[in-house]
């Protein structure tokens, strides 16, 4: 049951993936996360005892922390915080409650290596469309909401990857890339264990609108409209992603909360 300085798991879940969604902050200690490598979606890694060090980056935030249990080390680091200028709340529960719920955990195993300031890189072909700013929204918003993301021509994105520490996607023969009928985003989802059925509507959308299969979807159309126009509308790609991250947004907020509700215009005039 959620308080003034707690929450709950499934209202935290309803804010993941969100636009305003919280920071999430495991202080699991190193014992208990060899354990279980899995992480909250969306969760950094952040050590206890340095939140003196760490917690003013979160100033000004709403913050959630999570321990193993949602014990002492949850609960002093989020004391810690709200001492910082954050407005922290502990994960009622912690981990073993999330994992109890049976709500999707966030395999690490899959994530590239982290840069020197904790975030992951990711590099992909200049000029996106659908699939190269799908994956982004997904990394941002259930995975690492730090990431990095490197646009380059086609011919080097493997060997930027190389000299800078990048993940290639969306491009052949590497890890994160189309598998038959599925595109990337699918993969994404499926290989960092964080489907829900908000999720795997959206991958059908996203399919759809990636590989010539509006039949997939009434919807797959006017993604790929929408992704179509974005790609017009912004020479930058960086801007055009910051753009598509509120598009994705919307669509999956549609996904998970709206598919049910039509609109049509009202008459509310008086029959004579």
């Amino acid at each position: 049951m959620s308080t003034f300085t707690t929450i709950s798991s499934d209202k935290l879940a309803r804010l993941i993936g969100t636009a305003n969604a919280p920071a999430l902050i495991d202080v699991r200690t190193d014992e208990d996360f060899a354990a279980d490598r899995r992480l909250i979606p969306g969760s950094i890694k952040l050590s206890h005892d340095k939140v003196q060090d760490w917690g003013g980056d979160f100033a000004g935030r709403r913050a959630i922390v999570s321990c193993l249990r949602g014990e002492k080390l949850a609960q002093g680091t989020a004391a810690w915080l709200r001492q910082l200028g954050a407005q922290a709340e502990t994960l009622d529960g912690g981990f073993e409650g999330w994992k109890a719920a049976k709500l999707p955990l966030l395999d690490t195993r899959k994530l590239p290596p982290r840069d020197a300031r904790g975030r992951t890189i990711w590099v992909t072909r200049a000029r996106p469309k659908v699939d190269r700013i799908a994956c982004p929204w997904l990394i941002r918003r259930f995975v690492d909401p730090d990431a990095v993301f490197l646009y380059v021509a086609p011919s080097e994105v493997v060997a930027v990857g190389e000299r800078f520490g990048a993940a290639p996607f969306d491009i052949e023969n590497v890890f994160w890339s189309h598998r038959g009928e599925r595109c990337t985003f699918d993969v994404m989802i499926e290989e960092f264990g964080i489907a829900t059925p908000a999720l795997l509507h959206l991958a059908t959308l996203v399919r759809g609108a990636d590989t010539a299969r509006p039949d997939l979807a009434p919807e797959a159309p006017g993604l790929l409209a929408a992704s179509l126009g974005l790609s017009r509308m912004y020479d930058d790609d960086l801007e055009q992603l910051e753009a598509g991250m509120t598009l994705y947004d919307a669509f999956y907020r549609w996904c998970r909360d709206a598919t049910a509700e039509t609109h049509n215009w009202p008459t509310n005039k008086v029959k004579a």
